[in-house]
């Protein structure tokens, strides 16, 4: 992987699909698996712990923040930070949760899993919504990441009980 987003300030407007088209209770009930919590941000206010400003969404603790207007692949990538800690390094947690490239990589692997998780969703496109946003990958897309480049970021979520042996994500008890 090289870069999971673009440069600080420059996001693009891209056609990606945002929590407005698929409603907050099936991503609220996800983190809700992960002993997470989904905090609904009034449209057009400051997104709290958005370390890339909205519309991404936020972290402060074990609470995700979003808008309407937040990208999907952004609240899974933001959840997905906080599922890969324990419960004692999440309440530490404000806006960034780590510079570990192992963790990062890791996350990437994950937001796609979750994005299964969510109905009408899918792995598939996460990863279209994370091109078009500008995730950069050596192979040129988050697919090629997933499937050919991420030996490391799977094996880190099978050693963290993320996922099983064949890659299927699992829940907490």
């Amino acid at each position: 992987m090289l870069s999971p987003h673009p440069p600080h300030g420059t996001l693009p407007a891209a056609d990606v699909l945002r929590l407005a088209d698929i409603g907050f209770a099936a991503p609220r009930a996800l983190l809700q698996r992960y002993g997470l919590a989904l905090a609904q941000v009034p449209d057009g206010a400051a997104i709290p712990g958005s370390y890339w400003g909205a519309p991404e969404a936020g972290i402060i603790g074990a609470t995700v923040y979003a808008r309407a207007d937040t990208p999907v692949h952004s609240l899974l990538h933001e959840a997905g930070h906080l599922i890969v800690l324990p419960p004692e390094r999440r309440a530490a947690v404000h806006t960034d949760a780590t510079d570990s490239i192992p963790e990062e990589d890791a996350v990437c692997v994950l937001q796609g899993l979750l994005g299964d998780a969510l109905p009408g969703v899918g792995r598939d496109r996460v990863w279209a919504d994370m091109d078009a946003w500008g995730y950069t990958f050596r192979l040129g897309s988050a697919r090629a990441y997933v499937e050919r480049d991420a030996e490391s970021a799977w094996a880190w979520l099978r050693a963290h009980g993320l996922v099983d042996a064949h890659g299927a994500l699992r829940f907490p008890a």
